[in-house]
């Protein structure tokens, strides 16, 4: 539909916006299970701790490129039995679930580096198109509801798969092995989020139809005189030098934001399990090997536990968040400045927990999640809003990079160099530089001027 024409788009219900949005249940279980224990398989299989940032480089990358490419493909598809972005959703969920069945089962370490590589780059196959059909499917006066019920799935998602190896091991599963082996706790949770992820997908591609091009001969006009490879490479180099300049600003925001949570993801395991546990992970000579290994797991699954209280943190927020945008228009650039100062001040108080008051850790995460709820709401809200709906999936592609290439330079050596001179050797010194980054992604939101992107 042209752009003049986007709030005559019907009004949609919350159980239409929540089937559209389901297939996210099954993508965020692939990212939290990725971010919650991919740092514990590779310190399982071998990986120094400084090695771990390097190891995740293959996640960013692959976002990187895959992100705009699908974004722009997405733009330019349309069938009438699969519609425009549903064929990309089942495309990346059966090769995500693949990977998901296969990564735990790692025999060594560059095995486990090129399934992460494999896996993310079939999560953002089918993440892409699922932020554009918000803005395909929802008229403006919807657009940050849709996208905050989004995150509520998000964060069901994240607080169940986060908590996945500690409920299998609950039910007595193994959730220790031998040296170099990955524990049975985490390979069954695993294979838990490989069923999740193809199932919410085709719960969205059965429940969601999508909207035809308004005029179909100019559409399929348009797509003819625009095909080809090369033709396609100089129209997304094209529109990343004239992206808008709402997007310019926000990719500042952004780059903070997603700088502070790929450090969580390649950190929190060790940093926490050290400091707030006491229980590092064991060297494979270590004389006391058994009873450290135990001790390392259990921290583990604790840990991961509580990250996992982010995503329900995130879920409540959501939920507020939903109540109020279905009555109301908020005022999204000031709720992001909050949201966001909150998730800082949750990371910074990582520092302060010890041994006896690990429970604390509750009350970090609550705090975090509430940042990542609207992390994952109110940069897209505020991006949709300004931008041409016939490149909406290029242009969410394109804004990838502001999430990509902070994780890449963190991956290359950031999160190193920057804790260890700013906060020192210890390891838990990443989360204070992760709360720092997000108290500087908050005050970037007063960059943000434009009407149209904060209402």
């Amino acid at each position: 539909m042209s752009e003049q024409q986007q709030d005559t788009k019907p009004r949609l219900s919350f159980w239409q916006i929540w089937n559209m949005s389901f297939g996210f249940l099954g993508i965020q279980f692939g990212f939290a299970l990725q971010g919650g224990f991919m740092s514990r398989i590779f310190q399982t299989l071998g990986a120094a701790k400084d090695d771990i940032p390097l190891l995740w480089i293959a996640a960013p990358l692959t976002g990187l490129l895959v992100q705009p490419i699908i974004g722009y493909l997405s733009d330019r598809t349309w069938s009438v039995k699969f519609g425009r972005r549903r064929p990309y959703f089942l495309i990346g969920a059966v090769l995500s679930s693949i990977t998901l069945l296969f990564v735990p089962h790692s025999p060594i370490l560059w095995v486990a580096a090129g399934c992460l590589w494999i896996l993310d780059a079939s999560i953002n196959i089918s993440m892409e198109p699922f932020r554009a059909l918000v803005a395909d499917k929802l008229p403006e006066s919807q657009r940050s509801y849709g996208f905050v019920v989004q995150t509520l799935i998000i964060g069901i998602g994240t607080w169940i798969a986060s908590n996945l190896p500690w409920m299998v091991s609950q039910l007595g599963v193994a959730n220790d092995a031998a040296p170099g082996v990955v524990p049975m706790s985490v390979k069954v949770a695993f294979g838990i989020g490989a069923f999740v992820f193809i199932s919410s997908i085709l719960w969205t591609i059965f429940t969601t139809e999508e909207y035809p091009p308004e005029d179909m001969e100019a559409f399929e006009k348009e797509k003819k005189e625009n095909s080809g490879f090369f033709t396609g490479v100089k129209e997304i180099f094209s529109n990343i030098g004239n992206m808008p300049v709402v997007m310019r600003k926000l990719g500042v925001v952004q780059f903070f934001s997603w700088f502070a949570f790929f450090t969580m993801w390649s950190f929190a395991v060790p940093a926490l399990t050290e400091h707030a546990f006491l229980a590092p992970v064991p060297m494979p000579d270590a004389v006391d090997f058994d009873t450290a290994n135990v001790a390392y797991n259990n921290a583990a699954n604790l840990v991961g536990s509580y990250m996992g209280t982010y995503g329900l943190s995130s879920m409540f927020f959501a939920l507020l968040l939903t109540f109020v945008t279905s009555k109301i228009r908020i005022n999204r650039k000031l709720v992001h400045f909050g949201s966001l100062l909150i998730g800082g001040a949750g990371f910074i108080s990582m520092y302060f927990v010890s041994p006896e008051n690990t429970g604390m850790l509750n009350l970090s995460f609550i705090c975090v999640g509430i940042a990542w709820g609207s992390i994952l709401s109110m940069p897209y809200a505020m991006l949709s809003s300004s931008i041409d709906p016939k490149k909406m999936g290029l242009y969410m592609g394109l804004f990838n990079m502001f999430i990509v290439i902070p994780q890449i330079i963190a991956a290359l050596g950031g999160i190193n160099f920057l804790y260890k001179t700013i906060f020192g050797e210890a390891t838990i010194g990443t989360m204070l530089l992760a709360g720092v980054c997000l108290a500087i992604a908050a005050f970037s939101n007063f960059l943000i001027t434009e009407e149209e992107a904060i209402k």
